[in-house]
């Protein structure tokens, strides 16, 4: 197969991370690489900017600027909910045509990796010659085939510190605490919250995720035990989790306000936290009871990044470039585990991680259903990176003289 010579173009897709910009980047300063590319386009807020032709042309932007933009949260280009049909991929190829585009990278989730195979598709019944390459990102770490998703390192690193915080306040002034993770579907992220656990005693002392059904009886028993144990309670829960029957338990409570994708909103309000916390206050004693909802702050936080994630993500962006421009493939970027802690990345087919996700692994979560085991703990903590250090103050007890 000879060599294309034509322009790339880049564009994310779908929730920003905190290291997304870290893909993009990688991939433009590694295409600038090869003589076979005469320019680099980035599309403004993903797809639509494809078909708006709406083009940054970063060609001619600064190394220096490119690595701080890399260094930045977000979606440097701006993202875009759309979801493309055949038609709207179709316009998508059609532009790339206009403008010599030989070389199409989409950094997402499986709907942008499910715009890639349409898009690669079309372009293959054109017999137009276009490699495409979806380079992968989600925090809720649901991508088929990849042992994992960059951005989701660097989102649990937050809910881990997040949990830590609220543990230790827990810990100062006594009662329950609940706050709802993003995950609509998958609990990775939820799971997380139990990477900062020090001291046996450490909250979260339950973890809720969608995996498992959550009933109000449950709910309330598993807290009473869990606050009778530790005179306190702390308690994360996934905003996806759902009753018995099966239905969103948030779903109930928020109007039935839906998303771009038709998804029933679930963690806009506070509407999970607030009707958990009623549960404890109407089915127990215990009156101090406070409840948050993560919602933005878990995606693309300031200064709360992964080392690791963040190293990652770069190695995608340029392993897209090299499997498009220098081996002339399509596919998806895809990371396989090796050793303890390493990694290496290979291209998988677009049709086997397009739309559809996966969920956490049952021996992940204990056989309560209300939290993690050791095995998610060894497969979670290095994506997350080294977390920040706490004590407990280590002095013996006065002996009392009028309350013994």
């Amino acid at each position: 197969m000879s060599t294309l010579q034509g322009n790339v173009l880049v564009a994310q897709g779908g929730g920003p991370t905190a290291v997304i910009n870290q893909s993009l980047v990688g991939a433009v300063l590694e295409s600038r690489k090869f003589p076979n590319v005469d320019r680099v386009y980035g599309a403004q807020h993903g797809v639509r900017g494809v078909v708006n032709e709406d083009f940054l042309d970063l060609t001619e932007t600064t190394v220096n600027n490119l690595e701080a933009v890399a260094n930045t949260p977000s979606s440097a280009m701006c993202s875009t909910r759309d979801k493309p049909d055949v038609d709207y991929c179709q316009d998508i190829f059609r532009v790339c045509q206009a403008h010599n585009v030989r070389f199409f990278f989409y950094i997402g989730g499986n709907d942008s990796a499910d715009t890639c195979r349409i898009v690669h598709e079309e372009s293959a019944k054109a017999g137009y010659d276009l490699r495409v390459i979806h380079v992968p990102k989600t925090i809720d770490n649901d991508l088929k085939v990849t042992d994992h998703c960059p951005g989701y390192g660097s989102a649990a690193r937050f809910v881990a510190q997040a949990f830590a915080g609220a543990n230790l306040d827990n810990r100062a002034l006594p009662g329950v605490y609940i706050a709802v993770v993003m995950g609509r579907h998958a609990g990775f992220l939820t799971a997380a919250a139990a990477l900062a656990r020090r001291y046996e005693d450490d909250g979260p002392h339950l973890i809720y995720l969608p995996e498992r059904p959550l009933s109000k009886e449950q709910f309330v028993g598993d807290l009473k035990a869990a606050y009778d144990k530790h005179g306190r309670c702390v308690v994360a829960v996934s905003e996806g989790v759902s009753d018995p029957s099966g239905q969103a338990i948030a779903s109930q409570f928020t109007g039935g306000e839906k998303d771009a994708h038709g998804n029933i909103q679930l963690s806009g309000t506070g509407a999970l936290g607030d009707l958990l916390s009623s549960w404890v206050r109407n089915e127990t004693n215990i009156k101090r009871v406070r409840a948050d909802t993560f919602g933005y702050l878990q995606r693309s936080f300031l200064g709360c990044v992964s080392e690791v994630d963040q190293r990652e993500a770069r190695d995608v962006g340029e392993k897209a470039a090299h499997f498009a421009v220098s081996q002339n493939k399509s596919g998806s970027v895809a990371i396989r585990r090796v050793g303890d802690y390493a990694v290496e990345y290979f291209l998988a087919e677009l049709k086997d991680v397009a739309r559809e996700s996966v969920e956490v692994p049952g021996h992940f979560i204990n056989d309560a259903g209300n939290d993690v085991t050791d095995a998610f703990i060894k497969y979670a903590r290095p994506l997350a990176g080294e977390l920040p250090d706490f004590a407990r103050i280590s002095a013996p007890a006065v002996p009392k003289v009028l309350n013994k």
